[in-house]
């Protein structure tokens, strides 16, 4: 007896627990927190890092920066400010944390002191500084500006009358590029480096030239030079995937190139013994995906080597290890973020997985890592249940997770289940990487409708992380499915660079073929898919649509639908003309139509929805406007969805993140079969 009532007072509790927990849901977006750009400090004793939220009266993202213990305790945050406070760095012995934070005359640096906890704004800047970095011996900062321009004149205007209220003055610009997506139009003027005392005072310039100087810089050891990245070549602006690595003398401004290849040379970073410089390069083919890797050279600039090593993945995020013997650094390996060490002859260690949790609303790649003096390393850790926590591994490789920033409201919500999956595509038998997200509370015997969500780029990847469209679109009893076809990162360069002159091409079979796998799994059935994407997604769908009507219904989000108008028309205008396409559009005129996606517009017989934000520069709305147009010519079943003051990154505004995913959602719904 006694036992039967343990086993009923056990079931009702599971159920009491049970019936607590509830679906992940639209305003639950504000109650999500997560850590980015954590920096221990040089003893490996503190952590302070930029602890990230969403306003849901300012429709917003906000940052503040809090401190912890290695160990996660006397967790605090730094400052009573409540502005935006960012890009922390500890000095070199640790004694103070300098950072950027907002003010009502713009960004300024300010200062912490450790041992007093008092803070001060250091600087009074016409313009907002970044990459603050530390002189060796703590004396000096150094960080990028912008320097105004003024703009080309080519009339001059007669005095208007005392009192008259004319029209603005014409915006008139010379400049390749003049505008930029979130941005909008980009005023004249060059990032140029300064240098200033570390306890306030002048502020002194010590770059010049219409070029930018910006991007991450590196002291030298003895603290007289500062390294940085810049393309400085004469015709820059036409090559603009070119950067040289250069030294800049502190005292008297003298430039020195130290890299001639063509392609980017970029981060450069002093070992601690000051001897080499490790920097990210690769001689650019004019491909449509090539690997940043490491490599090395003396302290003035000669001995260039690549650091040989056998990794086929992008690098970024180089870290010295304290005994110069070798770098950390970032990389990401079939949809996982990884932490990677690699020794100077060339021997390569994975340090840790799961890097990420930064990006929220769709499952991309993100995330940073810092490593101590002693060895210890701290970075932003993430799964598919939630956003970035930080996780410490020792110098003897034990790994703690010390934040649990999201604990007291995600254990109280019920996630979909994301499943990695592997099958083979039709076109070539090679391994294709994807991932379903389940509806929670996922019951096999059921059917549910099958959402095929393409990702972005097309040169990115999606991942096993945490995503707040995907657990909505779950939570709406939809199963998702995302891919990574080819031409996704994290696969090496040849797969990447598939999609040379052959975009959209065979990553379509790709999607298609994992859609395929899902439905002989009994996860999808026939009658019950539907497919959306954003950008480069977009395309996608709108290619998929395009090439065959077995979709209920599609979203397609900020599309390309002509390759000829976006690529003269976009923010970014001047960069697909040999490295995604062969030639200019006027060059090469049927090639670029035969892979626009309004080439196939005559066979679309699927609902669509087209959503777009009104002020996107990258796919502007008059791409989504003529896949729209054509449906209404031709009679089919159509809705424009335009996202006032949104850019192409829609999801910037958590309001416009929920609109988007609420008017995919409601559309959807409206194609789905009942059980």
């Amino acid at each position: 007896m006694k036992k039967l009532l343990l086993i009923s007072f056990c079931f009702l509790l599971s159920t009491y627990g049970s019936a607590q927990k509830s679906k992940f849901d639209y305003l639950d977006i504000f109650q999500l927190q997560y850590a980015t750009n954590p920096k221990i400090s040089p003893n490996g004793d503190w952590i302070v890092y930029r602890k990230m939220g969403f306003d849901i009266m300012k429709d917003r993202s906000f940052g503040n920066l809090w401190l912890l213990k290695s160990d996660g305790s006397e967790h605090q945050k730094l400052t009573v400010h409540e502005g935006s406070e960012y890009a922390a760095s500890w000095s070199p012995n640790g004694d103070r944390i300098v950072y950027g934070s907002a003010t009502d005359e713009g960004s300024e640096i300010f200062m912490y002191w450790v041992k007093t906890g008092k803070t001060a704004r250091i600087s009074q800047l016409p313009h907002s500084p970044s990459s603050i970095t530390w002189s060796p011996d703590g004396t000096q900062l150094a960080f990028s500006m912008n320097v105004p321009e003024k703009a080309p004149v080519l009339a001059k205007m007669p005095e208007k009358p005392k009192g008259a209220k004319w029209a603005n003055m014409p915006r008139i610009t010379d400049r390749v590029y003049h505008e930029a997506d979130g941005r909008g139009y980009i005023a004249p003027g060059f990032n140029q480096l300064f240098v200033m005392p570390a306890n306030g005072g002048a502020v002194r310039q010590i770059t010049s030239g219409n070029w930018h100087h910006r991007g991450s810089i590196s002291w030298s050891k003895d603290g007289s030079k500062i390294y940085f990245s810049a393309n400085r070549v004469p015709d820059w602006e036409y090559r603009f995937r070119n950067s040289e690595i250069y030294s800049v003398e502190v005292k008297t401004g003298i430039i020195t190139e130290l890299t001639q290849q063509d392609g980017p040379d970029s981060n450069p970073v002093v070992s601690p013994d000051g001897s080499t410089i490790a920097y990210l390069s690769y001689e650019d083919k004019y491909e449509a995906y090539q690997i940043r890797q490491i490599h090395l050279m003396d302290a003035d600039g000669g001995n260039k080597r690549k650091l040989a090593y056998n990794l086929d993945r992008n690098i970024s995020g180089i870290v010295w290890s304290a005994d110069s013997k070798g770098l950390y650094f970032n990389y990401d390996d079939k949809g996982n973020g990884k932490i990677g060490y690699v020794s100077l002859n060339g021997k390569v260690s994975k340090i840790a997985d799961n890097r990420g949790g930064t990006t929220l609303g769709r499952p991309y790649g993100s995330g940073t890592f810092t490593v101590s003096d002693s060895g210890q390393i701290v970075y932003t850790y993430s799964t598919p249940k939630a956003p970035a926590e930080l996780m410490l591994i020792t110098a003897k490789g034990k790994a703690t997770k010390i934040t649990q920033l999201n604990a007291a409201f995600l254990d109280f919500k019920t996630l979909g289940e994301v499943e990695e999956l592997w099958y083979t595509s039709s076109v070539d038998g090679r391994d294709i990487q994807g991932w379903v997200v389940y509806p929670p509370d996922y019951d096999a015997n059921k059917k549910y409708p099958f959402m095929v969500e393409n990702h972005g780029g097309p040169i990115l990847n999606y991942g096993d992380r945490f995503s707040i469209e995907m657990q909505l679109y779950a939570s709406a009893g939809y199963v998702v499915f995302y891919p990574n076809p080819r031409g996704s990162t994290s696969y090496g360069e040849e797969f990447g660079n598939l999609l040379y002159n052959n975009y959209p091409g065979e990553d379509y079979n790709d999607v298609m073929d994992g859609v395929d796998y899902c439905i002989a799994k009994g996860i999808a059935q026939e009658e019950q898919l539907f497919v959306t994407g954003g950008s480069a997604g977009g395309i996608m769908s709108a290619w998929m649509i395009g090439k065959n009507n077995r979709f209920e219904a599609a979203v397609v989000a900020k599309p390309v639908m002509n390759w000829i108008s976006k690529t003269l028309v976009a923010d970014n205008y001047f960069g697909y003309a040999n490295s995604r396409y062969p030639g200019q559009p006027w060059e090469n005129f049927e090639n670029y139509w035969k892979f626009s996606p309004l080439s196939l517009v005559g066979n679309i017989e699927t609902p669509t929805m087209v959503m777009v934000g009104m002020n996107d520069l990258r796919t502007p709305p008059s791409e989504a406007k003529q896949l729209y147009h054509a449906l209404k010519l031709r009679k089919k079943e159509t809705v424009l969805v335009e996202i006032p003051g949104a850019s192409h990154g829609i999801a910037s505004k958590p309001s416009n993140l929920i609109t988007k995913i609420a008017h995919t959602i409601a559309w959807f719904d409206k194609y789905k079969k009942e059980e």
